[in-house]
This record gives structure tokens, C-alpha cells and sequence, in this order.
């Protein structure tokens, strides 16, 4: 078993662990996840706020791609995983990414309350008459609190994806000269920004703005919500070294 790979608690999970549906087999279940390395890339999807490609999972534990695939097709067959198309950009077949099947069991990881939170927080804050501005300068502090935990000699650009990633908005970056535009392939809260943009973006421009002047060496040039433009997308203009 390659090493950083957590041990099944208990030898392989019950059948009876999380919920289980008409479309996966007990001893189809028991099979697949008996095996460590299987279990281990199961957790990894499962705990993923975004579908994992088969190099995301190579990259978040430490594994060869072609160890990975097998283990994931063997899942997907089984009715664990399922699997979705992304398109990779301009050039490049399509990319398989993995997720979680609906009647696969949860082991546990049940989905996180955050979304009910969110939604909650973002009724009483339209309710409340916060502004736009109220709703950035949150955001702000929030991302000043992330940026602060990044040693000095941090990249902003280097620490916002990471910072990003963490929230699930799935960050890719485009290097331009003097800068860079960073595209949020997916973003975790979609349904309220729809619903409330004006707030619920100007909360993620907050955040963006607030890590990249809490570690300085770049700006916020201009921030593309969802009515702007599809992905979300950030400008930044990075300083010029000395």
C-alpha cells in the first residue's frame, strides 16, 4: 500500500455505513472499497467540493496516473463514481472528471451544512439591507485573515489560488504580461450568486481583494462576476520586480 494512505477503519466499511441506493450492490461495495488504495481515492472524491480528474487524485495522493485509472473505472463500473466531460480549452482531448454516483454510500461524509448556512446568512443579509460595499469590505477582512497566514515571501498570485482552491471555485490562471487572469471554473456557491449577485459577488471580490493586499506585490486590476461574464474571472496586475 503506498504510504499516506489512510487504513479502512475496521477492515472494509460496512454496507450498512452512509446510505446506499437500488443501483449499488452491498457486495459490489465491499469489493471495490476492500482494497486500500481504492479507498483512499474514494475518500478523496468524496470529500472533493468538485469533480476530480484522474491527475487531481495522482496529485493529492501522491500516485501515478496510471495507478489511478484502473481504480477509478473499477468504482465507476461498480456504480460508486460517475463521470462527467470537461472540455480542456482550445486544445486537448475532452477530460474525464469523477464524482461521487448518487445512491453510492457516504461513509460518514455526509454533505457539509455550509450550503444551508450560506443560504441563511445570505436571506438575513438581503433582509438586514447590507450593501454591496458592506458585503466587499467582509469579504476584505476575510481574505486579510487568509493572506496573513502566508509566509512573507509568498506570491500573491501563488497564494490566491491555493486560497481559491480551498473554497472549491477550481482556479485556472492565464500568465499575461505584467499580470494575469485567473478563471473560476466552477463556483460553489452558483445558485445564491444567481439569485443575489450584487451581494454574493461582492463578498468573492472582497475575499479575492483581501488576500492580494494582505500579501501585496500585486492588485486586483478588475473583478468579472457571473453578470459579466461566464466563468467569473480576476485581473491582476502584478508590481514589476526591482
Amino acid at each position: 500500500m503506498p504510504s499516506g494512505l489512510p487504513d479502512r477503519p475496521g477492515g472494509a466499511p460496512a454496507a450498512s455505513a452512509g446510505r446506499t441506493g437500488p443501483g449499488v450492490a452491498p457486495l459490489d461495495i465491499l469489493k471495490a472499497l476492500g482494497d486500500n488504495t481504492r479507498y483512499a481515492i474514494y475518500l478523496e472524491v468524496a470529500r472533493s467540493p468538485i469533480p476530480l480528474s484522474t491527475a487531481d487524485v495522482g496529485d493529492l495522493l501522491g500516485l501515478h496516473v496510471n495507478t489511478v485509472r484502473p481504480h477509478l473505472e473499477r468504482m465507476r463500473e461498480v456504480g460508486l463514481l460517475e463521470v462527467s466531460t470537461f472540455p480542456r480549452g482550445e486544445v486537448g482531448r475532452p477530460q474525464n472528471r469523477y464524482s461521487l454516483a448518487p445512491d453510492a454510500p457516504s461513509l460518514g461524509l455526509e454533505p457539509s451544512p455550509m450550503p444551508t448556512l450560506a443560504r441563511v446568512l445570505l436571506a438575513a443579509a438581503h433582509s438586514a439591507g447590507l450593501t454591496p460595499e458592506e458585503m466587499a469590505d467582509a469579504g476584505r477582512d476575510q481574505g486579510r485573515d487568509q493572506g496573513a497566514q502566508w509566509p512573507d515571501d509568498a506570491s500573491a498570485l501563488d497564494a490566491l489560488i491555493v486560497e481559491q482552491a480551498r473554497l472549491g471555485f477550481d482556479p485556472e490562471v492565464i500568465d499575461l504580461d505584467g499580470g494575469a487572469v485567473m478563471a473560476f471554473a466552477h463556483c460553489p456557491f452558483r445558485a445564491l450568486a444567481e439569485q443575489h449577485p450584487d451581494l454574493v459577488c461582492s463578498l468573492h471580490c472582497g475575499m479575492v481583494e483581501g488576500v492580494v493586499a494582505e500579501i501585496g506585490g500585486a492588485e486586483v486590476a478588475e473583478f468579472h462576476s457571473l453578470v459579466d461574464r461566464t466563468p467569473c474571472q480576476v485581473e491582476l496586475a502584478l508590481a514589476a520586480a526591482d
